[in-house]
Formats: C-alpha cells, structure tokens, sequence
C-alpha cells in the first residue's frame, strides 16, 4: 500500500493482495451485454494517473446533491446487497467493487430498473482503490461472504489480512463501520484474530446476539440464502474505527 502519508508500510509478502478466481463466468446474453457496454463506462471508477489521490466525493455527479455519507462495499457478488442499500439510502454514494464480470452485470440491471443514482463501480480488484483513496474519508464498508479459500495451503489468499485492516482502518472516518459476515466459522475467527491486532478498529458486539444477528436494516444476500438452505449458521461482525 502507498506510504505517501508517512505511515508504516505494510510487510512486504503484503504489499499486493492479488485478487485470486474467475473474472468471468457463463455466457453474457443481449441485454447484459448492452449494460456492460453502455452503462458501465459511465459507471466504472477510474483511478487518477499518477498516483494522484482519489476523493470519493467527485464520483457520484448525478446525485441530486453531495452525498451525505460514502459507503464502500467490497466483493458485491450478485449486488443484491448493494442494490437494496443504494435503494433504501438514496442520499448516501455507495462504491461497489467486484472484478467479477456476470455480478458486474447483475448489479447494472438492477440499477437501470431501479434507475439507481448514488451508485459507482470498481470492476477491478479493490486493492489499488483501497490505496488511493484519501485518509478518513468513508463512512462504511462491507465485506460480506467473501470466499474463504478453506483449504490451509490457500489462507494466503483470503481478503482479510493484518495490510487489508489496516487499509480499511485508515480510509475509515472516526467512528465509522466495518462490517463482515460469513457462514464460515474459520474465516469468522480468522477476522476476529486479525482485527484484535489491528490498533485502529474495536470489536462493537456487547452480547452472542451482536454477531448471530445481521445488522440493522440486513437485506440479505443469495450466498447467505445458500448458506441457510445449506444449514450454515452466519456471523455478522461489526468493528468502530477509533477516534484519531
């Protein structure tokens, strides 16, 4: 990550966070790619040249007004999730970064029918908009289901690292949220363990019913509705930044 700011770099074996899978899947049809073509460029962030600093608040010109908060959702999936929120919270700019093609897709036809205007996306991995983005400059972040690359020998490749905290601690505004949910017990632990060491976010759950519970206003996602059809019990973990 950029260390322009006089922060501490991360350790090197860190640096990158490559993003590990598919960037396409079965087949676009006609009208997924007509969205692609025609409504994603309007969409699509692109990071200034020169390793200039992004402001987040430039990126979402057809708003009525400014936004009145900035929330970034990272891995979006299917945008269900995305979506709802965008819907729900019209006054709010919400970021979507997915580097996989057909939820890409799937997120622009719910933005046409819902003609959606507080919503932008990165179609890249999130990594390089994660370093370019300013200090203390959003509101809120998802990370919802990512996948857990289960197996020992792939852990490396999961999202959440001691460097991806760190990032998401430093772009976060005091007092703002991280939230992340997955029906995987391991890879629940696994943030816990990471986000204890982190000195920028606290854990906020008071009782069991903090993390068994989904966050206030929880649209729900298809890989949650799978993971309840398949009897996996989610964790919904929720983290503060501290005050600078």
């Amino acid at each position: 990550m950029s260390d322009t700011s006089g922060r501490a770099a991360p350790p090197a074996e860190e640096l990158e966070r490559a993003f590990f899978g598919r960037r396409k899947g079965k087949r676009l049809r006609g009208q997924q790619e007509r969205r692609l073509a025609e409504l994603l460029p309007a969409l699509r962030i692109d990071l200034p040249p020169d390793d200039r600093p992004l402001d987040p608040r430039t990126l979402f010109p057809a708003m009525a007004a400014p936004p009145e908060a900035l929330w970034l959702e990272i891995g979006f999936g299917g945008g269900e999730h995305l979506a709802a929120q965008a819907a729900a919270q019209p006054t709010v700019g919400i970021i979507g970064a997915e580097p996989f093609v057909n939820g890409v897709v799937k997120l622009l036809a719910a933005i046409e029918a819902q003609g959606l205007r507080n919503v932008r996306i990165r179609d890249a991995d999130v990594t390089a908009l994660l370093a370019r983005l300013p200090d203390a400059c959003l509101d809120r972040v998802y990370l919802l289901y990512p996948d857990p690359w289960p197996k020992r020998r792939q852990r490396k490749r999961r999202f959440v690292s001691d460097a991806s905290l760190a990032e998401i601690g430093r772009v976060l505004k005091d007092g703002g949220l991280f939230r992340f949910a997955s029906d995987i017990d391991d890879y629940a632990g696994w943030t816990l363990v990471r986000a204890a060491r982190c000195p920028d976010l606290t854990w906020t759950a008071r009782g069991a019913q903090d993390w068994t519970q989904p966050f206030p206003g929880w649209p729900g996602t298809r890989y949650e509705a799978k993971a309840l059809d398949a009897g996996r019990r989610p964790t919904y973990l929720e983290f503060a930044r501290h005050p600078r």
